[in-house]
């Protein structure tokens, strides 16, 4: 049955589970952050899902402008901050819903930064209303800190995790922020500090490609829209997630404070890497990523071989994504 309310259902068992070479499979849903959005995205799956609807029928009553930005933004008007955090959140959300909606259970959830608010909803520690409604505070929250601050970021390859840490030492604005995979960072900083650090990573080798996003994310940049986020959250009746829902911020499921966690996402690195080892760990041996871009699909492959990674962004992905784990 479909299952595009507000509720997340029973998210332990059922057909989410399948069997693989003989034992039983364990899928997670990860839901990307921003950098991910594209001109068009979500727009099939509102065409080859009620549930998906559901969804952006629900983002459009909170926030009217959703659904034409999703379908028909252009690149810059989907890469402000403002914009990106709530329609990313509604396209993740369709997808992850579509699924659902025949028969696919997520075992454990995760989401790279944005992202995160997205699992926390699908698990039931919020509605997904309420989700919205987070999500939209929290890109106009870090939309002001991005323009204050002058900020941005890249992605760092060709170089060892640790030497691209010690590189940041050098200069006082630059920070690690996402530890994405073996071989992959993601820096915050100043942009002219920015720029004297490209340099040195070229000398030793390494290569540096910004990032589509309008600020210096998951750093000290981020600090007033923190504060303000938490106290934010604290209008909300948080619960506990019905399913485990993977930290940023520890790499481990979420427990404890909630909010405060939620909040300190905002300036703290995203343990990427270590989250996805966490998971596979625990069992996890299939990767469904829910939302435009693949970029997660990409960094979990690289994380571990062995795993089976699958996307659901189209109608075309949700097609192939449900044969390949049996669903109906």
């Amino acid at each position: 049955a479909a299952r595009g309310g507000d509720h997340p259902g029973d998210l332990r068992g059922g057909r989410g589970a399948f069997e693989r070479g003989g034992k039983m499979g364990q899928i997670a849903f990860v839901f990307p952050g921003q950098g991910s959005q594209r001109p068009g995205m979500g727009r099939s799956l509102v065409e080859a899902s009620p549930a998906a609807a559901k969804v952006f029928d629900m983002a459009e009553a909170l926030r009217p402008g959703t659904k034409r930005q999703c379908f028909e933004g252009t690149d810059e008007e989907l890469s402000a901050t403002v914009n990106t955090q709530p329609c990313l959140y509604a396209v993740e959300l369709a997808a992850a819903r579509a699924l659902m909606e025949r028969g696919v259970e997520p075992h454990m959830l995760a989401g790279f930064s944005l992202g995160e608010v997205t699992a926390l909803a699908l698990s039931g520690a919020f509605t997904a209303r309420q989700g919205m409604e987070i999500v939209t505070h929290r890109g106009e929250l870090m939309q002001r800190a991005a323009e204050e601050s002058n900020a941005a970021m890249a992605a760092v390859v060709k170089l060892e995790n640790e030497t691209v840490a010690r590189l940041c030492r050098e200069f006082e604005r630059v920070y690690p922020v996402n530890f994405n995979a073996p071989g992959q960072v993601t820096v915050s900083g100043g942009v002219k500090e920015l720029e004297a650090f490209k340099a040195r990573v070229k000398e030793l080798g390494g290569r540096c490609i910004p990032l589509k996003v309008g600020g210096g994310f998951h750093a000290p940049f981020m600090a007033p829209a923190a504060e303000e986020f938490e106290k934010a959250l604290e209008s909300y009746d948080i619960k506990a997630p019905a399913v485990p829902v993977y930290s940023n911020v520890t790499a481990l499921p979420y427990e404890g404070d909630i909010k405060g966690l939620l909040a300190r996402q905002m300036t703290s690195p995203v343990l990427w890497s270590r989250t996805v080892e966490n998971m596979i760990a625990a069992g996890a041996d299939t990767f469904i990523e829910c939302g435009p871009g693949g970029v997660l699909s990409g960094l979990i492959a690289r994380i571990n071989e062995s795993v089976r990674v699958l996307t659901v962004e189209d109608a075309e992905t949700l097609d192939k994504t449900l044969s390949e784990v049996g669903a109906c």
